[in-house]
Order: structure tokens, then C-alpha cells, then sequence
């Protein structure tokens, strides 16, 4: 898992590339949760993301809690079709705003 870490103005982009499961959710967690902070806005960028297994998923759901929770706002950008179809299935996908591209995401968060 490459993990990507920048900002633009005032809103956090974070690029992933590779699969997340449960080998690699943790590392993911340590890296992405402690940015959401009061008021943050981060965008996640999962076009490089082929997979997520339900380690995954849960770590999503974390961090929808932890900034909405802060008042801050989480944008997904770029699922795969398999993981909009798994977080469709579970429910997930309802609690999530997500864009097609960077582009759009950035607009909608600025």
C-alpha cells in the first residue's frame, strides 16, 4: 500500500494505490485517521485502489465517524466498481460523498 499524503490549500488530499485489507488496513489507519481534525477536509483519493476487504470497509467507516464527528468533511474519489458494489451492499456507500475524479472532489470540498 502507497500512501500519498498533500495538501491543497486548505484541504487534504490523500492518494492510496494498492489493496486494502488486512494486512495493510492498519498502516492505513495510522497514517489517514490522525488527519481528521476539527474542521478538516480531506479527500481520499481511491482511484489506485483495486480492492477493500471488510478491514477495509470498517476503517472507512472510522474515519467517516472521526470527521464528521470533528466537523470536517470526507470525500471519496475514483471506487472501483467492485468496492461501490460492496459498499453498496452493506450500506456503506449512503454515508459517503464521492466524485469520479480529483477534480470534482476538490471543487465540491472548497
Amino acid at each position: 500500500m502507497d500512501i500519498n499524503i498533500k495538501n491543497l490549500k486548505d484541504v487534504t488530499v490523500v492518494e492510496m494505490a494498492g489493496d486494502i485489507d488486512a494486512n495493510t488496513a492498519p498502516t492505513v489507519q495510522k497514517e489517514v485517521l490522525p488527519l481528521a481534525k476539527p474542521g478538516s477536509k480531506i479527500l481520499l483519493d481511491m482511484t489506485k485502489v483495486p480492492y477493500t476487504s471488510s478491514a477495509g470497509l470498517r476503517l472507512l467507516l472510522s474515519l467517516y465517524r472521526q470527521v464528521t464527528g470533528n466537523d470536517g468533511q470526507l470525500v471519496l474519489v475514483g471506487l472501483s466498481e467492485e468496492i461501490q458494489d460492496t459498499m453498496s451492499i452493506t450500506g456503506f456507500l449512503e454515508f459517503f460523498t464521492r466524485f469520479d475524479d480529483v477534480d470534482a472532489g476538490l471543487k465540491a470540498l472548497m
